[in-house]
């Protein structure tokens, strides 16, 4: 073999261990062609571009601003609109009268003032049972309280009825009377609810169940107050509600005896 031949077998391996290298420079300059072409086909819609543009600066342009006398935006200078030519102004009006009205000027409406009236009897109301209540030391028969719905009496079963009874107890008339004397003039309405605990009626009761024990509780107070004392039925509702309203709890003696009440509510509700 001659000394030429040797030095080409020589070389021939390294030669083709970079012969890679084309490839990749290849594939890259593919990549870059690809690139600007997607480049050119993406260009913007210059005439929707335009259009976006100038509804903007028309909006940024607008004069009125909050600011009188300010500056847009976009640097341009704010001022207030010109009245037409066919409204004159009165300088005279504008530098007396206010533009803008204070609400607590304004007078009340009717209905505003049937309420405003009825808060205060409400109010009167709550102040003179609470009064009644201290002045008779009734504090563990009689509960008073202000509620979102009404001014809330809760009297207790024990002076009003007797054990399973509906029927009223004599001593529980005066207490009644008080109420009814404070009731007679109310615009409003009157609720009267009758509740029991969670004790199953006995079998030799006269009554079914605790719905109709509560509801015949409540009915004897509102025929008190309608027969005995001659208040308008129009301003009264009754209903019973068995155990389903407990505010105490049934498996104490003192929880159910809280349970056993008849509560009478003077609505915050005009009539009509």
């Amino acid at each position: 073999m001659s000394r030429r031949s040797k030095w080409r077998a020589k070389r021939e391996p390294g030669e083709h261990r970079d012969r890679w290298m084309i490839t990749y420079a290849d594939l890259i300059t593919l990549l870059l062609i690809f690139f600007v072409i997607m480049y050119a086909m993406s260009n913007p819609d210059s005439g929707k571009y335009n259009v976006v543009t100038q509804s903007l600066q028309n909006t940024f342009n607008q004069s009125n601003s909050i600011l009188e006398g300010g500056s847009g935006i976009v640097g341009e200078t704010i001022t207030k609109p010109t009245p037409p030519d066919n409204e004159e102004q009165n300088p005279t009006d504008s530098d007396t009268e206010p533009d803008v009205t204070d609400d607590d000027n304004q007078p009340l409406t009717e209905r505003e003032k049937q309420f405003r009236s009825q808060e205060e009897e409400l109010q009167n109301l709550f102040n003179t049972i609470t009064q009644y209540i201290e002045d008779n030391s009734l504090n563990d028969q009689i509960f008073v309280a202000d509620k979102p719905q009404g001014i809330s009496i809760t009297l207790s079963d024990r002076f009003l009825f007797d054990q399973g009874q509906a029927a009223l107890k004599d001593n529980a008339a005066p207490i009644l009377s008080k109420l009814a004397s404070l009731f007679r003039n109310l615009n409003t309405v009157v609720s009267i609810e009758g509740h029991t605990d969670n004790v199953p009626i006995g079998t030799n009761s006269s009554y079914k169940d605790n719905w109709q024990l509560s509801g015949e509780r409540a009915l004897s107070i509102l025929r008190f107050f309608l027969d005995q004392e001659k208040l308008n039925p129009d301003g009264f509702q009754y209903a019973g509600y068995a155990d389903t309203r407990p505010t105490g709890d049934n498996s104490t003696e003192a929880g159910r005896q809280k349970n056993r009440r008849v509560e009478i509510t003077v609505l915050r509700q005009l009539q009509p």
